[in-house]
């Protein structure tokens, strides 16, 4: 299998007839095709000619492909097997929406549609958890929505499939683009599992609700740190019209320890829907939320600069004394 250049409406790549280019990233392009054998609308994914001389980008290529297959459910997009492809590419469902944060770009989403939108996720997290498939990826760049606030999950490229691996720095960049969803665990190189998505799905909800993300930071290494030294912003400061049950099911996906987070998509699912029921915490993360911890490696270089100034002014008068 080989690659090739940018196609062009009414070109024919094997059984498939281009319509249009739909989208193009920094990994692939994305077609809306005509299946010729049955008339179907269907998109094709695919790759720049750069992706085969990066293993980590080819590798992420086919996982998604491979996974794509497994799994079938109507919050996922379905991926489908083509023995007859003569290059490399993805055969995909076409769908009618927008990604997630087109929409979220707009402004803060209502609070009765961004819990419904959030509930179509996490029933399709559910399915692809219990199918043993962790995403690893969730932000709303890989949520397709409809009009009617039906969901698509999209892009499996770097899902694992039992316990997930390690994610280091140096793949953070390339890989995720941004940490604005990562969970503690992940961000710290620990092995993640279910939980991590569920994590990442609270941070989408919370940027719902409140047009920002909890966590901040001037680049990547200072918005992770923010995440592991200080709790979130509160919802309800972000945006006053979030409750007290619905804040505190926020702040429960976003327990930077996985066995206090939700165990489950379904029971993250059930309070939603039962916001009614949901206990409110007394949380001392609401009261000291203001209080934020500095900057880890700023704060040593501050120490270390305060702890020099004693040797520079003995090595000082030692050269005056000399003199």
């Amino acid at each position: 299998m080989g690659y090739f250049d940018a196609l062009q409406p009414g070109e024919q790549l094997d059984s498939y007839r281009v319509e249009e280019e739909v989208a193009r990233s920094g990994m692939a392009t994305i077609y809306r095709v005509t299946d010729t054998r049955d008339g179907r609308i269907l998109a094709l994914k695919i790759p720049h000619p750069d992706v085969e001389a990066d293993p980590v980008l080819y590798d992420r290529f086919h996982r998604e492909d491979e996974i794509g297959q497994r799994l079938n459910h109507p919050g996922v997009l379905r991926v489908f097997n083509d023995e007859k492809r003569s290059k490399i590419y993805i055969v995909m469902e076409w769908v009618e929406g927008k990604l997630l944060r087109d929409l979220m770009l707009e402004g803060r989403l209502p609070q009765d549609r961004a819990i419904r939108i959030t509930l179509g996720i996490l029933e399709a997290l559910d399915y692809v958890h219990s199918h043993g498939v962790v995403h690893r990826d969730l932000k709303p760049e890989n949520i397709f929505v409809d009009g009617d606030s039906t969901i698509k999950l999209i892009d499996f490229g770097i899902a694992s499939v039992g316990p997930a691996g390690k994610l280091t720095f140096r793949g953070l960049a390339p890989i995720l683009g941004t940490p604005d969803y990562i969970s503690p665990e992940r961000a710290k190189n620990h092995r993640g599992d279910s939980r991590s998505d569920l994590y990442s799905m609270g941070i989408i909800l919370y940027e719902m609700l409140t047009g920002s993300v909890p966590f901040r930071g001037k680049n990547r290494i200072q918005i992770i740190h923010d995440r592991l030294l200080n709790p979130p912003v509160p919802p309800s400061v972000a945006e006053p019209k979030v409750s007290p049950q619905l804040q505190e099911v926020i702040y429960r996906a976003l327990e930077r320890d996985p066995k206090r987070r939700y165990a489950t998509a379904r029971a993250f699912e059930w309070d939603l829907q039962h916001l009614g029921d949901v206990v409110v915490e007394n949380r001392a993360e609401m009261r000291n939320w203001q209080k934020r911890k500095a900057y880890l490696p700023r704060k040593i270089a501050q120490y270390s600069i305060l702890a020099l100034i004693p040797v520079a002014v003995l090595i000082l008068m030692i050269l005056l004394f000399r003199h």
